[in-house]
């Protein structure tokens, strides 16, 4: 039996997730796909947005975008835009932001991540299986550029 004057219990669910927009590119196959003797450089950015669809219901976006060079130029480019709809419920307001865009994202990752190793190996490449993402220290970084812009402006 509970009691109905306790609070309710924190809550995040995710209601839905879905690529909103995929693209991978091969310019200089078949080239590109040759044997090499050392691998490519890879560079990879990361970036998270969330916005507000009802009371509880935020939608969360994680997007991943790479390119893969080495000596003779681009081997393939992707960009992947993720998103989930997650219900929060019961967060103490300090918490929330933090809450949408560090453990959100955290629950996307491991989906998009493979979406983009999938890509990647459909593309004639080995899959591409990103390093795990410090979503809290990016959310920092993040806090950290806007309060020095509004320092600034």
């Amino acid at each position: 039996m509970t009691d109905a004057a306790s609070p309710s219990l924190p809550s995040l669910a995710t209601l839905g997730q879905y690529i909103k927009d995929l693209s991978f590119e091969n310019p200089n196959a078949p080239q590109s796909l040759a044997p090499r003797e050392n691998g490519p450089n890879i560079a990879i950015s990361v970036n998270v947005n969330a916005k507000q669809l009802a009371d509880v219901d935020f939608e969360v976006e994680l997007t991943l975008e790479g390119k893969a060079e080495d000596a003779d130029g681009l081997m393939f480019q992707f960009e992947l835009l993720y998103a989930g709809i997650f219900r929060i419920q019961n967060i103490p307001a300090e918490n929330f932001q933090p809450v949408v865009m560090i453990e959100c994202p955290r629950l996307l990752f491991p989906f998009a991540r493979q979406i983009v190793a999938d890509c990647v190996r459909n593309g004639g490449f080995p899959p591409l299986y990103i390093d795990p993402i410090d979503f809290g220290a990016l959310y920092q970084q993040k806090m950290a550029q806007m309060s020095e812009s509004a320092g600034n402006a």
